[in-house]
């Protein structure tokens, strides 16, 4: 069932988002050669916990008994990572390194969630293009997230965006609905056909999550049971922001 937010839950829903949108600016400016993604990772917890949040995605379940909590307030994920990218002291940014940065705050009861890929330093010109596509292909969904739409307008808008400059979406993963938790109905695919899917009505809250892959769109599970990688080893890049479905244009939450 997609919940409809009331007028005082979507008050609240956008002080996480705006903790959500705080916390990406506090990572950025930290982001350089030479620093390791277990201190990205401190500077997003400590922002989230001195604004009144908590970091929603620290000790999210695995998924499955085989797989350990989520042990960090955010995933950095690395070039040819795609998502859920474990932070480490052992992982060090590189100059020409691009680096996407998932994370949750929660606060007074819900979620903003928000993704985002920086360059570390100076990169190549493929790389920059593809976090310039991945961030466009966002915003060509949301023109479709408005009264009337469907949830398939929007995922079609993306993946016809991707594919016509080149580039592949992940299938496997999606974007989601948001409120109270995390993950809720209704499922966002990166792909698809116009006209299909639930219905968009105002008050409803979606994660759109484009993940955008440079090369094919096959992916594979690293051992730790959490970081994704690309199969053929090219790089990927993430964009996502909580949005406000309402009687005119869509409302994005995440962004300052």
């Amino acid at each position: 069932m997609i919940e409809i937010k009331s007028k005082r839950e979507i008050e609240l829903m956008k002080e996480a988002c705006k903790l959500a949108a705080l916390t990406h600016k506090a990572v950025e400016q930290a982001i350089k050669p030479g620093i390791s993604t277990l201190e990205l990772d401190r500077i997003a917890e400590k922002t989230i916990l001195d604004n009144g949040g908590i970091p929603a995605q620290k000790g999210y379940p695995g998924p499955d008994k085989y797989t350990p909590d989520f042990p960090a307030t955010i995933c950095a994920s690395i070039n040819d990572e795609v998502i859920h990218g474990i932070p480490s002291k052992n992982v060090i940014l590189k100059e020409g390194d691009i680096v996407s940065i998932d994370l949750v705050a929660y606060k007074d009861g819900f979620n903003g969630d928000a993704a985002r890929t920086y360059i570390v330093g100076k990169t190549t010109k493929e790389n920059e293009r593809l976090v310039k596509i991945t961030r466009e292909a966002f915003f060509e969904g949301i023109k479709f997230a408005k009264k009337g739409y469907r949830i398939g307008d929007i995922s079609n808008a993306i993946g016809e965006f991707v594919k016509k400059n080149g580039y592949s979406v992940v299938r496997e993963f999606q974007g989601h609905g948001i409120g109270r938790n995390m993950h809720e109905d209704p499922g966002i695919p990166n792909y698809g056909k116009a006209g299909k899917g639930p219905r968009l009505e105002p008050g409803m809250t979606l994660a759109i999550e484009p993940m955008v892959i440079m090369g094919k769109p096959d992916i594979l599970e690293l051992d730790d049971g959490w970081t994704i990688v690309t199969e053929d080893g090219s790089n990927s890049a993430h964009y996502e922001n909580t949005i406000l479905i309402t009687e005119k244009e869509p409302e994005v939450l995440t962004l300052l």
